[in-house]
């Protein structure tokens, strides 16, 4: 992507979320038919538009089994829509070898339909079994299999297929996590990088007043280039991608609040964007988990579980006509 080109949309299009304890915020099943109709309705004419979903490697021993989320979330794409598939590392033996075989296995079964292959998700954050910095040896299995699912889309010939791997704002203690990848992986691994992604949510964990949003979000994304990829090596060149940024409603969270944040936030992205070199923005979530649950983590969609609008969809919709390109 050019920084002549507007950014490349998505969304996630699934109900289920990862809260903070480890557990998952679920609802009502998923409605493919009209998951379907609603993505039609956000995507930009004559534009690819990015369809993320998540697939977990674990032990073979272990009780989880490989779970989907969305369920074959292949079944969304075509007419435009593109997979943004997240290859999520939930091994507790650290088996950074089965991994490594499993990213291969998915550029093999899905490359063709896929733009942005994510190595891990939130590997940098440890404490919380829904999140990949959970696992032993999470860095390893990051770079290898950055290096693994690149080699395979050369094999495959998928030229379009981005391979990058994603964090949340590194500070404190865990400021240094990209550099220590770097480090490890050295020039091959930072070469095979298509992207680099950041998962953000201003104002959900931490209160921003809706007329500082703006510079927040430019604030946090320069510093991310300037202070975190930069010095790491990672070149300007490579593509910031933004995986994950949602608000949710709820309890003294009102829609009407949501639209204003979406706006606000997608608009700073797309004023910095030439400046940071943002490629796509991805939103989280297209629906509800659960629209009858209070807590933070069951009403981050733009539909409630009923495929209802809220006022940000329509917000959204905008957005993406606007700064899509």
């Amino acid at each position: 992507m050019s920084a002549n080109d507007g950014l490349l949309f998505g969304i996630y299009p699934g109900g289920a979320a990862g809260d903070d304890t480890g557990g998952l915020a679920t609802g009502p099943a998923d409605d493919p038919e009209r998951i379907r109709a609603a993505l039609d309705r956000l995507r930009p004419d004559g534009r690819d538009f990015l369809v993320r979903g998540y697939v977990s490697f674990v032990d073979a021993d272990d009780t989880r089994k490989v779970t989907e989320s969305p369920e074959r979330v292949e079944q969304y794409a075509g007419d435009g829509r593109v997979l943004d598939l997240v290859a999520q590392y939930q091994s507790r033996s650290g088996d950074v070898t089965g991994y490594t075989r499993f990213a291969r296995e998915l550029v093999r079964r899905h490359g063709h339909r896929t733009v942005t292959l994510q190595v891990t998700e939130e590997p940098n954050v440890p404490g919380n079994p829904t999140l990949d910095g959970y696992y032993p040896r999470v860095r390893e299995a990051l770079v290898e299999g950055v290096l693994a699912a690149a080699d395979e889309a050369r094999r495959q010939g998928f030229g379009h297929l981005q391979v990058g791997f994603n964090t949340t704002p590194l500070f404190g203690p865990g400021a240094d996590f990209i550099a220590s990848l770097t480090d490890l992986g050295g020039k091959e691994f930072v070469d095979a990088l298509g992207y680099v992604g950041l998962d953000f949510f201003p104002d959900v964990f931490q209160s921003v007043p809706l007329d500082q949003l703006h510079d927040a979000v430019t604030g946090l994304l320069g510093h991310h280039r300037a202070e975190r990829l930069t010095p790491a090596g990672i070149a300007p060149e490579v593509p910031l991608h933004i995986t994950e940024n949602g608000w949710p409603t709820g309890p003294d969270r009102s829609p009407e609040r949501q639209a204003e944040v979406l706006e606000a936030t997608v608009r700073a992205i797309a004023e910095c964007r030439v400046a940071h070199n943002i490629g796509a923005y991805t939103h989280f979530a297209l629906r509800d988990a659960d629209s009858t649950v209070p807590g933070l983590f069951h009403q981050f969609g733009l539909l409630a579980d009923d495929y209802r609008p809220k006022p940000a969809f329509a917000t959204y919709q905008e957005l993406i006509a606007r700064f899509g390109g």
